[in-house]
C-alpha cells in the first residue's frame, strides 16, 4: 500500500471522531485522541448516510448498505487527477448535503485532506475560499487544513491548480 499520511506531524491528535462543519456536513477521521491522551480507533456504523473516506483502513466501517466512496490521496502536493478526484468528491459532498444527506468526509485524523473536501463543498455551496477554511478550522480543529499546499489550491481554485499542476507534468 502506498503512503497517503505524513507522519512527521507535530501536533496533537483530534479531540473527536468527527465533527459537524455545517449541518449535515461532519469532517472526521479514522483516529482521535481520547482525554487520557490515547489514540482511539473511530469506527463508522450507519451514523451518516453517506461516507467519503480519503485514506482508509479495514474494520473502520462504514456498515454494509452505506454510501462509501474512496479515494486515497496522499496528505502531499497532488496531481492534476488527484485534485479531479477532490473536485469529484466535493461535488458529491455539495449535492448530498444539499438533499438533506449526513455527509462525512474523512481522512486518518481529519485535518488535512478531509478538510480540503469539505472546504471546497462549502465553496460549492457558496463560501469564498478564505470563510469556509476559517470554518473548517473553527469547527474541527485550529490543527485542520495545516497543509499550506492545500490551502492554496483552495484560495488559488481547484480548476487553476488542477490546471497548473497538469502542466507540471
Amino acid at each position: 500500500m502506498k503512503k497517503t499520511r505524513q507522519r512527521d506531524r507535530d501536533m496533537p491528535g483530534p479531540q473527536a471522531p468527527w465533527d459537524e462543519i455545517i449541518p449535515g456536513l461532519w469532517m472526521g477521521g479514522h483516529y482521535w485522541t481520547d482525554p487520557a491522551g490515547e489514540l482511539q480507533p473511530v469506527i463508522v456504523g450507519g451514523e451518516f448516510d453517506l461516507v467519503v473516506s480519503l485514506f482508509t483502513r479495514s474494520g473502520h466501517g462504514p456498515q454494509p448498505g452505506t454510501e462509501h466512496l474512496v479515494a486515497e490521496i496522499p496528505d502531499d502536493p497532488l496531481s492534476a487527477d488527484q485534485i479531479g478526484a477532490v473536485q469529484r468528491l466535493a461535488h458529491t459532498t455539495a449535492h448530498a448535503v444539499q438533499n438533506g444527506r449526513t455527509t462525512l468526509v474523512r481522512c486518518h485524523s481529519g485535518y488535512n485532506r478531509s478538510g480540503l473536501v469539505v472546504a471546497q463543498a462549502l465553496i460549492q455551496l457558496g463560501q469564498e475560499a478564505t470563510a469556509a477554511i476559517d470554518l473548517v478550522q473553527e469547527k474541527r480543529s485550529p490543527w485542520a487544513l495545516n497543509n499550506a499546499t492545500f490551502r492554496n489550491y483552495l484560495t488559488t481554485g481547484l480548476d487553476v491548480a488542477r490546471l497548473l499542476t497538469g502542466l507540471q507534468g
